[in-house]
């Protein structure tokens, strides 16, 4: 039995697109859910084939590489460029990240009209022009983290020859669930800080 809290209720371990989706890739997502609504999700972003790119396990606690470090500060950031997302728990792991973020109101252009910045470049329409989205969150994360990291291997590839390429940080899609009630959200959290010390049992373990 799988005991990831992922495949323990609806909508878990299914991975959500990051902005449109190309014709003919199904959409997962709730039908006519809105997903700017007050509400607690469960998210979990993978790094490109699970490559351990943030650290390492060390005695059941998490070691963060420079790599983790941006994902894990990047993460802290989000909550001052969405005003309307609020942190819970969450983790850095070698090859992916969880977390638990609250979405507490929608998001008007006068209450973050500099919300857009932290949007990738081609996205849908970003937050300034809507309410800020778990995607609209989702991508922008992935997108600053992927620059802060591609920024240092530059710096530390400088001199060597031949050049070598860091290649894709993330994978396309990421993973959410709707927290609907105080036993999933207890459910979630502990397995999210236990995560570490149950790493060689994880579904994402990769060596």
């Amino acid at each position: 039995m799988n005991n990831n809290p992922e495949y323990m209720d609806e909508g878990r371990g299914k991975p959500s697109p990051d902005n449109g989706r190309p014709a003919g890739r199904r959409s997962i997502r709730l039908k006519g859910y809105d997903y700017s609504q007050a509400g607690l999700y469960f998210i979990t972003i993978c790094c490109q084939d699970r490559k351990c790119q943030f650290g390492e396990i060390v005695n059941d606690e998490m070691v963060l590489n420079d790599f983790g470090k941006i994902a894990n500060d990047e993460w802290v950031k989000l909550s001052k460029r969405f005003t309307n997302f609020e942190l819970d728990v969450f983790q850095i792991m070698p090859n992916h990240m969880h977390g638990i973020i609250g979405i507490t109101a929608t998001l008007t252009p006068a209450q973050n009209a500099d919300v857009q910045n932290g949007h990738p470049q081609g996205d849908a329409p970003t937050a300034a022009e809507t309410a800020a989205t778990i995607s609209d969150m989702v991508g922008a994360y992935k997108s600053l983290v992927a620059t802060e990291c591609l920024k240092l291997f530059k710096l530390n590839s400088v001199g060597l020859n031949p050049v070598p390429t860091m290649g894709k940080l993330w994978q396309r899609n990421y993973y959410e669930h709707i927290i609907r009630n105080e036993k999933s959200y207890q459910t979630i959290s502990d397995y999210i800080i236990n995560n570490p010390a149950k790493w060689n049992g994880d579904k994402f373990y990769m060596q």
